[in-house]
């Protein structure tokens, strides 16, 4: 692994929703500044890069996912002073920023589709696909409508794989290239050091497959972003939903191609669902399995991992896969055990350091994501009752992970003093991080250790990956060795275990019971143990 590559395996990146952080001026909604208010407590906890979801110009039929300029900040958030300030104050706690590039659409109020729409011969007509009729039968991701809808000023319809606001960017126009290279180049001549990719694998079609993405171009494209010298010294994470084999992650990844640093493999992160809105039963046993495929897998072909258990496209993986009421606390560390003291760069999101989990509401009013709104409606169409409709859009919604983040007791959770845009978690009365930090059983302190556990060892950032458990063992447990020591990192599922190993001989350094009896090899449920071998 390069160098480049290796240096990136120190970051812990906590992931950011901005409109659901902290809210400074008491709007309802979080903003910049409220980020900048909280940089002490992100580095306190081990952070030192941040990914801020989109936070640029937009008039948020999809939570900013739709842009209207690329170059400005969302008036909600704040202004570029803001932004520019944000970068100041990171860099002096020696914290870096990775933004959201959502290179795949742009909101139908950014200029370019302004311009577009209003005649075949004007210079932004091609940065959108447009055709006299539509040119298969693709739906809207969210409501499952046409995703072609027409514009009587050309005449024509335009592609939109999301809402009808967020029409398709034509990447086979060189100029739209041009312009997505603009973008990256400005944001990181601002000091920014990296971008997630949204939707990466989308920006190039395959019409005559019948694919809305993953088209003959792909990686063409992305190397033209951050295979150039003005990029290449970039991180570059990308949302490749599509990547299932070793094959496609080295085809994103590998180091002589100029694409993308890492991205994220979802498999383990969707462990515990059928399909978005059902569960299946999954346990930690299977994410588990998963887990080390992927881990051996990318350690035999020197790729850059990505390790995370949320992000604001799920309800948190606790809530899927382990116990989120009696033993939340257990099962949320030893699920930070098992994903973070592997290798690979560590992505946090925003709540899961103090054991966030799902919600859980009565009617959709509560609900704000145009995917859940489109879903409910839908099964209330198939004939579903509202609870068997609820339950569903309770599992499944993105509105999961983008509530308010819970800070303390009070009426809005500490998030702001006026009401906030999204309905405050249904549980944060129970779970916040005041609560947390007040309690024997804190997930905030087990993270804060875990990580710096990582951060002051080799052998967890660069270190060699071994399991020693067997696949029928109701248990994780893994070794992570490296020139500066060697650790064996024990993590116990749902039930007690019996538990002995070569490793539990060292000392121990992380564990999260109290009253453990590990000394006569008894593993209570969820209990973890971190030895230091040598």
């Amino acid at each position: 692994m390069n160098k480049k590559y290796e240096s990136f395996l120190d970051l812990v990146i906590y992931q950011i929703y901005p409109r659901s952080f902290n809210d400074s001026n008491n709007d309802g909604i979080g903003d910049i500044n409220g980020v900048i208010e909280k940089l002490d407590y992100l580095r306190d906890l081990g952070v030192n890069a941040i990914w801020m979801c989109p936070c640029y110009k937009s008039p948020n039929y999809d939570n900013g996912y739709d842009i209207a300029d690329y170059y400005d900040i969302m008036d909600e958030f704040g202004t570029m002073d803001d932004m520019k300030r944000l970068i100041a104050e990171m860099d002096k706690r020696g914290m870096k920023l990775i933004m959201d590039f959502v290179g795949n659409h742009t909101s139908s109020e950014n200029k370019w589709f302004i311009e577009s729409q209003k005649s075949k011969d004007n210079p932004y007509s091609d940065y959108y696909y447009w055709c006299d009729e539509p040119l298969n039968d693709w739906k809207g991701y969210f409501d499952g409508k046409s995703a072609w809808e027409y514009v009587e000023s050309r005449n024509q319809y335009y592609l939109h794989s999301y809402t009808k606001q967020q029409p398709d960017l034509n990447w086979d126009n060189p100029q739209v290239v041009k312009e997505m290279q603009n973008v990256i180049d400005f944001w990181s001549n601002l000091g920014v050091i990296g971008f997630r990719c949204d939707v990466i694998e989308m920006i190039s079609k395959d019409f005559e497959h019948n694919r809305n993405g993953f088209g003959p171009n792909l990686h063409k494209y992305i190397n033209a972003l951050f295979g150039r010298k003005e990029s290449q010294h970039l991180f570059a994470v990308g949302e490749c939903w599509g990547a299932k084999t070793i094959e496609d992650i080295c085809k994103y990844t590998n180091e002589d191609r100029g694409e993308l640093s890492t991205l994220f493999q979802f498999d383990h992160h969707m462990c515990g669902q059928s399909n978005k809105w059902t569960a299946n039963g999954d346990t930690l046993k299977d994410m588990r399995d998963i887990l080390i495929k992927w881990q051996n897998l990318t350690q035999d072909n020197d790729i850059l991992y990505s390790i995370f258990t949320d992000n604001h496209d799920n309800n948190f993986l606790l809530s899927r896969v382990g116990n989120d009421k009696e033993l939340r606390y257990e099962s949320a560390t030893c699920i930070a055990t098992m994903i973070y003291l592997l290798k690979g760069v560590c992505f946090i999101y925003q709540g899961q350091e103090f054991g966030q989990a799902g919600a859980e509401y009565d009617d959709i009013s509560y609900f704000d994501d145009p995917e859940s709104i489109g879903a409910y409606q839908k099964f209330m169409a198939e004939g579903m009752s509202k609870e068997e409709a609820m339950a569903k859009i309770n599992f499944g919604s993105r509105d999961n992970p983008r509530h308010p983040m819970a800070w303390d007791n009070s009426e809005n959770a500490g998030f702001s003093e006026a009401k906030p845009w999204l309905a405050v978690h249904s549980r944060a009365k129970e779970i916040n991080l005041e609560n947390d930090l007040n309690s024997e059983k804190s997930v905030f302190r087990f993270y804060k250790d875990m990580l710096r556990l990582r951060k002051e060892n080799d052998a967890f950032r660069k270190g060699k990956f071994s399991v020693v458990s067997k696949p029928e063992d109701p248990y994780f447990i893994y070794i992570r060795e490296y020139d500066d020591g060697k650790f064996t990192v024990i993590c116990n599922f749902e039930e007690s275990s019996k538990i002995d190993c070569e490793g539990m001989n060292g000392e121990l350094v992380l564990s999260n019971y109290k009253d453990s009896d590990i000394k006569n090899n008894n593993f209570k449920p969820y209990e973890i143990a971190v030895f230091k071998n040598r």
